[in-house]
């Protein structure tokens, strides 16, 4: 990693923390830290579970714990039992509470409108530009692919939402069970591998490969074998943000250190953006080499 990007990272979160008033104690001149005020607008005027705040906010739970009783104690949030499942914990805000998240929009409308006045119109737009780059790139940076046992309700959730999305953009619709799709011993070490992508422990993607042409028996496979690459997905939430790209270059690199040089893979016509996905990620189209029945399009590459 560069020294100078990191100083760069450094100098942004310096100056970014002092001009939005992060190191106040009373933000927005309120009579409380930026930490509470996050947390009563992402409570907003419906109920939240506790747990999915801690989720989407990736704080700890202790932290969580401590924000929420100084907003019960200025009786801003009231926290109880969801009436479906009484182990769940929800927060909502009082009417208080409700009053003072429209103040603290007023208030973040003209601290926004403070930053933005003193420049001139170009300049408006280059910096609410670079923002949404910057918070793009951000939210890229905060999703983390981790191996997951094929079993996992993740994966089923990934899964679930893969198929359907082929079901609807296929002509002919899609069956799992009519395509060759991959079961689990085939994707679980040391047969393959699965990743699964996930952010604010939310599974938005997930990929995996599976081993094939060794010996009966042989992991891994021999001098003519390849990895086969499967259930390449990602949330349309977070399209846009290299997520395919990733995915493909940790399978690649996972299945490089299971001895293997060449990966492969089908894809069918109407999924333009994995052909130009896999094309951008130097897979050359090859000749078929299965009879995937949804499959219009075969790939390879050495690695």
């Amino acid at each position: 990693m560069h020294a100078e990007w990191i100083e760069q990272v450094r100098r942004f979160n310096r100056t970014v923390t002092q001009r939005v008033g992060a190191l106040d104690d009373a933000f927005l001149s309120r009579d409380r830290p930026l930490g509470q005020a996050r947390l009563l607008w992402e409570i907003g005027t419906g109920a939240s579970e506790v747990r999915d705040l801690r989720a989407r906010l990736d704080l700890d739970s202790g932290y969580l714990s401590r924000l929420l009783r100084a907003l019960q104690a200025d009786g801003l949030v009231v926290v109880e039992a969801a009436d479906a499942d009484g182990r769940v914990r929800e927060v909502r805000l009082t009417a208080d509470g409700r009053t003072e998240l429209a103040e603290l929009d007023r208030r973040s409308d003209e601290l926004a409108a403070s930053i933005l006045q003193p420049l001139n119109e170009h300049q408006r737009d280059r910096l609410v530009t670079a923002m949404a780059d910057v918070e793009r790139l951000l939210t890229a940076s905060m999703v983390r692919i981790d191996p997951v046992d094929p079993g996992h309700p993740a994966v089923r959730h990934c899964l679930q939402a893969f198929f359907a999305e082929l079901a609807g953009r296929f002509e002919e619709g899609f069956d799992p069970g009519v395509s060759r799709t991959a079961d689990h011993t085939q994707i679980t070490p040391p047969a393959g591998l699965l990743l699964v992508a996930t952010l604010h422990d939310e599974p938005v993607g997930c990929g995996a490969f599976r081993l094939r042409l060794g010996p009966p028996g042989t992991v891994p496979p021999g001098p003519d074998g390849y990895a086969e690459l499967k259930h390449m997905w990602v949330s349309p939430a977070v399209r846009g943000l290299g997520l395919g790209r990733r995915l493909i270059a940790e399978l690649e690199a996972h299945a490089a250190a299971a001895g293997v040089r060449t990966v492969r893979l089908d894809t069918h016509r109407a999924l333009v953006e994995a052909v130009g996905l896999y094309k951008a990620a130097g897979y050359r189209e090859i000749d078929a080499y299965n009879d995937e029945p949804y499959a219009d399009h075969w790939f390879e590459k050495t690695l």
